[in-house]
């Protein structure tokens, strides 16, 4: 697992299932869906382990504590130290980065964003397919371009895991129309296994963003469980009361 952290170093300036492919063309493309479940506690396992491993080492989640973490994806203050935290520091600290920020600066321009709030700030699709839309560009500094955002300053830095892909275009009546990725060179996983990498780390960015909703959401079926049976106790007890009135 960190082996990954080195190769983050240089990662993500911007924002970041099975799914069906709905790419547009034109002025920009329709963004790829993909299904997630903050109830998934095997996912976010594993997304847990790729943020740390992929995102972490420029991007932080200050919102969130490792202890509330461990105890939200059941895993023990062991295993949390051994595999989640690589900075050092205790359980009840939160998810801060290990660059300093004076550093990010004088590198890309300016510090990376903390990653807490992206996914309820731009979406679980947007996170998915920008991670997955990243093409060879020798035009650019890191010598990749992306799809959803171009000219993004972040390096692709899942390229090891997906291989390489150039984009295609065509010229249509409006300027170049996108129709597709041809691949470059071939990843560490197949597609199916580096989808499902990314939709693991896009469920665990969702998690992020509202820890509580896992609580939440239990509580709200007990919420309507109870308000259908009042509903139907009061229903009697009024069927009750007007029976002799005509």
């Amino acid at each position: 697992m960190r082996s990954g952290i080195a190769g983050s170093v240089l990662a993500l300036m911007m924002a970041f299932g099975s799914v069906a492919p709905v790419w547009g063309a034109g002025d920009g493309i329709a963004l790829e869906h993909v299904l997630t479940d903050v109830s998934n506690i095997p996912s976010l396992q594993r997304g847990a382990r790729n943020f740390v491993n992929y995102c972490m080492g420029c991007h932080s989640a200050q919102y969130v504590r490792y202890n509330r973490l461990a105890k939200d994806l059941q895993i023990s203050d062991e295993q949390l130290i051994a595999s989640l935290m690589f900075t050092g520091g205790k359980p009840h600290d939160t998810m801060q980065v290990a660059m300093p920020a004076a550093d990010a600066e004088r590198w890309f321009g300016a510090p990376p964003p903390d990653l807490s709030l992206i996914a309820r700030s731009r979406g679980a699709d947007y996170l998915y397919t920008f991670l997955r839309s990243f093409y060879v560009d020798d035009s650019r500094p890191t010598g990749f371009n992306n799809l959803v955002l171009e000219s993004a300053a972040m390096p692709n830095v899942l390229w090891q895991l997906q291989g390489t892909q150039r984009a295609v275009f065509a010229e249509g009546d409006h300027g170049a129309v996108f129709e597709g990725f041809e691949p470059v060179t071939a990843g560490s996983m197949s597609a199916e296994e580096f989808d499902q990498f990314v939709s693991d780390l896009v469920n665990f960015l969702g998690y992020i963003g509202e820890p509580a909703q896992l609580q939440r959401r239990q509580v709200g079926i007990w919420v309507l469980i109870f308000l259908l049976v009042f509903g139907l106790l009061s229903w009697a007890l009024k069927r009750e009361i007007w029976r002799d009135i005509k």
